[in-house]
């Protein structure tokens, strides 16, 4: 879609919800991991994930939008490399996701949003 002011790229993440099957939009920054690409599901540190993150663990299939490409991914949790890597990636752009962490006792997911060929 564009950057936001800090500087991190945002795409539009196409969800179903979990429970009523209807199409989702969320605007979510993101970063690229080789051919993937992946967000964190912070919802600003609140103690419980957020809906778009229930609706992919529910329903993996989705479409990002990055500018005027749309494409359909998979997604899945991030493995313990792919975490770390795309946390101190965007971390490192925004500090906010560390204050995020600090401020709840979950894990912050990092989601990896595969292409679907």
């Amino acid at each position: 879609m564009g950057r936001h002011a800090f500087g991190l790229p945002v795409l539009v993440l196409s969800h179903r919800g979990a429970r009523s099957g209807k199409r989702r939009q969320t605007s979510l920054y993101y970063s690229e991991d080789g051919p993937n690409l992946a967000v964190i599901a912070s919802k600003v540190g609140a103690p419980e994930n957020p809906t778009w993150y229930t609706n992919l663990m529910a329903n993996p299939n989705a479409e990002v939008q990055v500018g005027r490409q749309r494409r359909p991914v998979r997604a899945r949790i991030a493995d313990e490399a792919e975490r770390a890597r795309v946390w101190q990636q965007m971390a490192s752009i925004y500090p906010g996701y560390d204050a995020y962490q600090q401020r709840t006792e979950r894990r912050i997911p990092v989601v990896i949003l595969e292409p679907i060929r």
